[in-house]
């Protein structure tokens, strides 16, 4: 791999880019203290540092009640990288994206300063769970090496301003509109006073966007080392092997491999976070958490013990919680988290994951199968399950060495199924018109970059990409049910294409291996793990809320361990408050709620679930 190529990698998600775009003024002081370097952070040995953007890069973030300002902005990620960067025990850098907007003027100014680091001869390796116009951006320019998660997507699709006009609804309502402009191509009247851009408003913004596109395509491929991928950066979406072959990622792969990779080539043992979400300090005490712990249930002896997880619900990226720690939903966040800190926990001996869902987001589901398969290497992982294992659920239940569930349970479902809700029509029959405007004067490649908008239904050639990515991520999830269950691929395709069973066919069909419930599962647990009948159960689940304030963990930024982020209790409380409203009907239906979540990550701008089609309830 050329170093030019090996430098930069990335992805896009949202392909139109929208232009309702005004200028917010900044009003007080960043307060945030810059980052500390390596060496000033008190250890000298080679290591490679981490930068989690993941969650977004705001520009900056104010103080409020909650406590000091974010140090999670773009301020303080430019003050910081470069002495980063000079730290001579800094050898490399691993950037996590996960499925973050970054917008483009930040993207590239970071990438910018992480390309100097890899011109320096340091190598910088970013992984994505998707890439997006932005973030390939970022990546292009800034690493070395590009890794992308193998249920991700490369959403690549060029760059296209929608806007909307409301005067047909402003006539239908009699609301009179009186404005006055100066300026040829000013144009901010236009929403209110057409129902379609201005020859003057549409010039100017189409020459906008072509330099914008310019700069984008040139940059990335400057960084890529390859002018041939411009043709593919406005052609995607693409699934990982698409987007390997093309020339637009290097590797495929989580981010704990990408991470290994990034100590490979720098030659370092270590990693150190220093940016975003980082883990939890092994030395930070923990005596008032545990003691809330105990109280909750969950005791932290430090006793040889069966460890049982819940995981029940819709699967999200991230799920929704109250701010003492209760969650509704499957979030790979959170769960996820859970699962790492049991892997390491020497004290837990075996796992039982009592699974009841329907499925979800596709990307989160084989996410977390990664962290279960690395748990499983540890230590037994037994799956249990309840109501239903159908689709992502079953994505989840493959990965146990031993899958228990009861003849009444609804398992299979493996399949996928994607889409979205295009409104523009709707918005039409009340007076709202939405015109798109794209950088590329081509007609197709105009649809393509704005194969995200809401306001907008898909074409034939963008629903044949989809559909070819959603036909990846399927052949994806047999082959990681082959993978858990140790069986080919032949015994697996007759029980896929969406078939579900009950708990007896499933079993006779492999795809369960005994009959029972968590009782059975947890007394197989103990015999796979060698502890006594009587050894101790402790039901496990997130630090989440109070907790994970307390417990300083991966909400909270490096920067200044005497600030903790306010933004996760901040973030509980709005959720604790939506809750509150939400319809009494769902407590009579919970499945529809059930099923509304697992359909959630569309929403969320996902387009590949793997989801049971329907709810399902026996009584």
């Amino acid at each position: 791999m050329s170093e030019h190529r090996a430098r930069r990698r990335g992805w896009a998600g949202v392909g139109a880019l929208a232009v309702a775009a005004s200028m917010a003024g900044c009003t007080g002081r960043d307060r945030a203290a810059s980052l500390p370097a390596p060496a000033a952070a008190g250890f000298d040995e080679p290591a490679v540092i981490e930068i989690d953007l993941s969650r977004g890069l705001p520009e900056s973030a104010s103080a409020s009640i909650f406590g000091p300002p974010s140090s999670r902005t773009h301020v303080q990620l430019v003050r910081s990288l470069r002495s980063l960067s000079e730290a001579e025990s800094a050898k490399g850098f691993l950037v996590r994206l996960g499925t973050a907007r970054i917008p483009f003027a930040r993207a590239h100014e970071i990438g910018r300063i992480l390309g100097d680091v890899r011109e320096a001869g340091r190598p910088v390796v970013c992984h994505a769970d998707e890439y997006n116009n932005a973030s390939m951006l970022l990546a292009a320019v800034a690493c070395s090496k590009l890794w992308l998660s193998p249920a991700g997507q490369v959403d690549t699709v060029g760059i296209a301003a929608q806007l909307v006009f409301a005067k047909g609804l402003l006539d239908k309502l009699n609301v009179d509109v009186d404005f006055l402009q100066v300026g040829k191509f000013k144009g901010a009247s236009e929403p209110f006073t057409r129902e379609e851009a201005s020859p003057e408003a549409r010039q100017s913004l189409e020459a906008a966007l072509g330099g914008l596109r310019e700069a984008w395509l040139s940059a990335i491929a400057e960084g890529r080392g390859k002018q041939e991928i411009r043709a593919a950066l406005e052609d995607g979406p693409f699934a990982p092997e698409a987007a390997k072959d093309r020339g637009l990622v290097d590797e495929l792969g989580d981010a704990e491999a990408a991470l290994e990779d990034a100590k490979a080539l720098a030659g370092a043992e270590r990693s150190v976070p220093r940016f975003g979400g980082v883990e939890r300090d092994p030395s930070l005490s923990r005596s008032l958490v545990d003691v809330l712990r105990s109280v909750a249930g969950a005791s932290s002896l430090g006793t040889p013990h069966v460890a049982v997880v819940p995981a029940i619900g819709g699967i999200t990226m991230t799920a929704r919680g109250v701010p003492l720690g209760s969650s509704d939903g499957i979030g790979e966040r959170e769960l996820g988290r859970v699962i790492t800190r049991l892997t390491k926990d020497a004290s837990t001996k075996a796992v039982v994951l009592r699974i009841d869902s329907p499925g979800g987001s596709a990307l989160a589901s084989d996410l977390l199968w990664q962290k279960l398969m690395r748990l499983r290497k540890e230590k037994p992982l037994v799956v249990s399950i309840g109501g239903m294992a159908a689709s992502g659920g079953y994505y989840l239940a493959c990965a146990g060495n031993k899958v228990v569930a009861e003849p009444t349970s609804i398992i299979g479902s493996i399949g996928v199924v994607g889409g979205k809700f295009a409104v523009g029509k709707a918005l039409a029959d009340i007076g709202i018109n939405a015109e798109t405007i794209a950088a590329n004067p081509d007609p197709e490649r105009a649809a393509r970059a704005a194969y995200m908008s809401a306001l907008t239904p898909w074409d034939e050639p963008t629903r044949a990409r989809v559909l070819a990515s959603m036909e990846a991520v399927y052949d994806l999830f047999l082959k990681r049910i082959s993978e858990g269950r140790n069986l080919p691929l032949e015994t697996i395709a007759p029980s896929a294409e969406g078939r579900i069973f009950g708990g007896a066919e499933a079993h006779g069909r492999s795809l369960v291996d005994e009959l029972g419930g968590l009782e059975r599962a947890i007394a197989l647990a103990r015999e796979l793990a060698k502890l006594p009948e009587d050894a101790p159960v402790e039901v496990e689940q997130d630090d989440g809320g109070l907790l994970e304030l307390l417990a300083a963990g991966d909400e909270t930024a490096e920067s200044d361990a005497s600030a903790p982020d306010p933004a996760p209790l901040k973030e509980r409380a709005r959720e604790a408050m939506a809750g509150a409203l939400l319809p009494e009907w769902l407590g009579v239906a919970p499945e529809v709620g059930t099923f509304a979540a697992s359909m959630a990550p569309l929403l969320a701008g996902e387009r590949a679930l793997t989801v049971l089609p329907f709810a399902v309830t026996l009584r």
